[in-house]
């Protein structure tokens, strides 16, 4: 049986978001690296959703390019994830991307020299990289300048938004897109 990072069973994980079903792969794999195998094609469904993850950790100045670093923060905080919570850190960040992304935005548009946002729905595949970018940014934004590592701000970020916590950046995040819509409504 081939178990992430040679610890954790990904057939174990259920997505309960059915919208999100097709959209978080969680085929079994060892090491989370396609190699850029799947960089041609324009939807991302098919990479792993931990690789996912990884690659969101590679945007930034400090990062950028650096799997091997990505991979690393990802171990460790899903390590500490299992070791605080004693459950499945997959699937714990399968709850964090349910609750993180956000089903409705707004788009600019152009009417008679003004703009004007429209409210639009939220595509599951954009749900998910929106999810993963502000679960990133997050663990990045709360680690900068500060004496906790990145892999303790990660597991953390994941715990929250898995919770559902309003501290969390992202469902903060979410919550404020979507508020944002509904004023545009």
């Amino acid at each position: 049986m081939t178990k992430l990072f040679g610890k954790y069973d990904l057939t174990e994980v259920e997505v309960t978001d059915k919208g999100l079903e097709r959209y978080i792969n969680l085929d079994p794999v060892v090491v989370p690296h396609s190699g850029g195998r799947k960089a041609d094609n324009k939807f991302k469904s098919e990479v792993p959703v931990v690789e996912q993850l990884m690659n969101k950790l590679m945007r930034g100045e400090e990062n950028t390019g650096k799997k091997n670093r990505a991979f690393n923060i990802v171990k460790d905080a899903f390590d500490r994830i299992n070791q605080q919570t004693d459950e499945n850190p997959v699937q714990l960040l399968v709850y964090a991307i349910q609750n993180s992304g956000p089903r409705e935005g707004t788009v600019r548009l152009k009417q008679g020299g003004i703009s004007i946002q429209k409210p639009v729905d939220i595509s599951p595949q954009r749900r998910v990289n929106t999810a993963l970018m502000l679960i990133a940014k997050g663990a990045k934004k709360e680690s900068f300048k500060n004496k906790k590592d990145i892999e303790d701000c990660l597991a953390e970020e994941i715990i929250k938004a898995a919770d559902f916590d309003m501290s969390s950046y992202a469902v903060s995040k979410k919550e404020e897109k979507e508020r944002v819509a509904k004023a545009a409504r």
